[in-house]
């Protein structure tokens, strides 16, 4: 008889209710792993000291490329803003549920991997973590039976685990909707002091960054990580088939300078105080006069200056 401990992959977030999936998993003796996975909007900063504070090992996994392809054409569309929550989760675990197959999971025998599992909490997001939703990201992830929600399991149909008694259903949960109530009383249970609030949320539901996020789609829609994440910064202007971005202090005209690509030009103004401009895209080198008006606009002291005391740089790749 196979004697070996049940062990289980568990997305964690480092978000409260990841934390708890994690909780009550140990409580049963199974032996857990975390996994979080990278896109351009969420990272491991916080699953970091999850795991370190719940003593089980973080796997980290850059899935920035594959999200890409989600977040430019979601099956199952966005959001409140543009974030595609649905196809999101599909595709978190369905790098999981690569992993636990290729690792010798389910359903072959001597598997290491018994099965995966989530924090979400039926209801606590409208529009992705209703019953269809939930179905959705578990048939399309491929984990179908294989895929616990701890905390709302006794309000969703048995997993695999649960019916052949290597997960006891009893000790899972039946937490639901968006109060956090119970979460907080398990949380001082368990002696969880330090986690992250749930106002947080993901950058992609934020009104102003949709709105620039949605204005790079429209009008780069070749766009790769690196456009994504300079979108973060500066001032954003899209004319044609060119993007200028003014840097908004030294800091991000460093990040500017350093994210140049083929084609790029950079400016830089010489003699006065102002911002330092990227100009991306194939037409670039046709708006540095267009460019130099801008960073003359937003350069407080280049409006003591006339137009012949006014010099820049030009750098390019």
């Amino acid at each position: 008889m196979d004697k070996r401990p049940i062990k289980v992959l568990v997305l964690l977030s480092g978000g409260l209710d990841s934390i708890l999936a994690v909780k009550l998993l140990l409580e049963q003796g199974i032996e857990v792993e975390a996994i979080n996975f990278r896109t351009n909007f969420c990272g491991p900063s916080k699953a970091r000291p999850a795991a370190k504070i719940l003593g089980v090992p973080l796997r980290e996994v850059d899935i920035r490329q594959d999200f890409l392809a989600v977040l430019k054409k979601p099956k199952h569309g966005y959001g409140a803003g543009l974030n595609p929550c649905i196809d999101c989760h599909a595709l978190m675990l369905k790098k999981a549920g690569e992993i636990m197959r290729a690792e010798g999971a389910c359903p072959e025998p001597g598997r290491r991997i018994d099965f995966i599992a989530t924090g979400e909490v039926l209801g606590e997001r409208p529009m992705s973590q209703h019953k269809r939703a939930l179905k959705i990201v578990e048939k399309e992830a491929g984990l179908e039976g294989y895929l616990l929600r701890p905390l709302s399991a006794k309000l969703l149909e048995p997993t695999i685990p649960e019916i052949d008694g290597r997960v006891d259903r009893e000790k899972l949960l039946d937490i639901s909707g968006r109060s956090r109530k119970r979460q907080m009383e398990l949380a001082v249970r368990y002696g969880i002091k330090n986690y992250p609030t749930p106002a947080g949320g993901c950058a992609l539901t934020e009104k102003g960054f949709a709105q620039r996020l949605g204005e790079l789609i429209n009008n780069k829609p070749d766009f790769d990580a690196t456009d994504v994440d300079l979108i973060k910064i500066g001032r954003h202007f899209f004319i044609k088939n060119a993007q200028i971005i003014l840097g908004r202090n030294q800091q991000e005209n460093e990040i500017l300078k350093s994210a140049r690509k083929e084609n790029d030009v950079f400016i830089i103004p010489i003699n006065f105080s102002g911002p330092e401009a990227l100009i991306s895209g194939k037409g670039a080198s046709e708006f540095i006069d267009k460019t130099k008006e801008l960073i003359i606009r937003f350069s407080p002291k280049a409006k003591n200056l006339n137009k012949n005391q006014l010099d820049f740089t030009l750098v390019r790749r």
